[in-house]
């Protein structure tokens, strides 16, 4: 397989998005004031607001811009958090850090389509909403309160009763939902590939096949060391969510593993695209093994879902899922697949971004959770403060050194593994 059928097959986004812009491999040594190891969206997003700030900057991805979890996700851009509320974040970390972590998820979906604004980004953006429904009356309940806890604090957030659900949707059965009028849906890759720009020209230098072998502590700071060259950096950011292989092993054992498979059918006739979402939202469910679903500008459509671990999942997955959305979204008519693919997330055991301390200018970052576009875009102007001086205590993330999961060989799998539990209890509530 040559070069471009290899970025082609990551997915649907690396086979239809505009030429990739080629970038060097570091190649020498070089000198700046931040290293960030990892091309998604962390990473770039740390670099554009970095140099924008006037530092020096250098990215250095192993593969390409967006090939790891940036490159696989659906699109969605969801600002809010995958399972705790606002209250819920109030009583975990405090009345004072609390408030301040919501408030930079709050903003988090504005942040990210300004940027696709201000810096001219053509990535099929769509700022419409993100929708959740309740897929039982207990789970609306759960939403009402969600919903409510962000209208507080002054998010467009508004209650959907079942009627109007299945008129924003088109999907039927609901028993009603909530929608955050600032989310929305993008092409991921693309987005990647505009901030790298943006960064780019901001100053910061970017480098492609530029894999790190070691991050060392130096007289000055750091040295980050690859195949060809060597970097000494003031401060240094790893950014690389769950591809980062061996680089530190303390990080692997700090978050579950989550593999996640997302589909994209043929376009929809004229008809089935005029019932489903006619207004471009993103849409999701309650549901432990939750359903999500949206449309590309193709009219393509793209939905995920999680396994449990076995063989064969590569092939048997997708066509689960695509059985699925027939059957919820009453397609019997429903294209053939046209793209699957798979990808890594990194779950934190409470669901919420971390910045995690590993020595005097070395930082990990996590931010993903399911939320990954608008939070680690987010993350990534938190971080610039960092870089530019700001202790890590007075950020407002979680700010701690590595706490590695207990047991973490044994409960790695985890996620995946309680899938038919959790599909048992979605079943339990609907029939509750």
């Amino acid at each position: 397989m040559n070069a471009m059928a290899r970025q082609e097959a990551l997915s649907l986004w690396h086979a239809v998005s505009r030429d990739h812009r080629l970038r060097p491999t570091l190649e020498d040594s070089l000198d700046v004031d931040l290293a960030v190891v990892g091309g998604g969206f962390a990473g770039l997003s740390t670099a554009l607001h970095a140099a924008s700030k006037g530092l020096s900057v250098a990215v250095l991805e192993a593969e390409i811009i967006a090939w790891g979890a940036t490159g696989r996700n659906a699109g969605f851009v969801v600002p809010n958090f995958a399972k705790m509320d606002p209250d819920a974040i109030v009583a975990h970390l405090g009345a004072e850090r609390g408030e301040r972590l919501i408030g930079v998820a709050a903003g988090s979906a504005d942040l990210v389509f300004k940027l696709i604004e201000r810096h001219s980004i053509a990535c099929d953006a769509v700022q419409n909403g993100w929708i959740q429904a309740a897929h039982s009356p207990a789970a609306l309940e759960k939403i009402r309160s969600r919903a409510r806890q962000w209208a507080e604090r002054g998010r467009p957030a508004v209650m959907l009763d079942s009627q109007q659900t299945e008129a924003l949707t088109g999907a039927r059965g609901y028993a009603g939902g909530w929608m955050d009028r600032s989310g929305g849906v993008l092409n991921p890759v693309e987005f990647a590939r505009g901030l790298a720009d943006a960064a780019a020209t901001a100053g910061a230098r970017i480098f492609e096949h530029t894999r790190v072998t070691s991050i060392d502590r130096s007289s000055d700071g750091w040295t980050l060391t690859t195949p060809s060259g060597s970097l000494r950096a003031g401060k240094a950011l790893i950014a690389t969510n769950a591809y980062g292989g061996a680089l530190n092993p303390t990080l692997q054992r700090t978050y579950f593993p989550l593999k996640v498979f997302q589909i994209a059918t043929a376009p929809l006739p004229s008809h089935a695209r005029r019932r489903l979402l006619p207004g471009g939202q993103g849409f999701s469910d309650t549901r432990r093994n939750l359903l999500t679903f949206r449309f590309d500008a193709q009219n393509r459509l793209i939905s995920g879902g999680m396994h449990v671990v076995s063989a064969g999942a590569e092939r048997r997955v997708p066509r689960t899922i695509w059985r699925r959305l027939a059957k919820r979204l009453e397609l019997p008519d429903l294209p053939p697949l046209e793209h699957s693919w798979s990808g890594i997330a990194a779950v934190e055991p409470d669901f919420l971004p971390h910045l995690i301390d590993l020595g005097p200018g070395l930082m990990a970052a996590r931010a993903c959770n399911g939320r990954g576009i608008a939070m680690t875009t987010a993350m990534g102007k938190v971080l610039a403060d960092w870089a530019a001086g700001t202790e890590g205590r007075d950020l407002p993330l979680p700010f701690a050194p590595p706490a590695p999961i207990p047991f973490h060989g044994l409960l790695r799998y985890a996620p995946n593994m309680l899938l038919p539990w959790s599909m048992l209890r979605d079943r339990l509530d609907r029939s509750g």
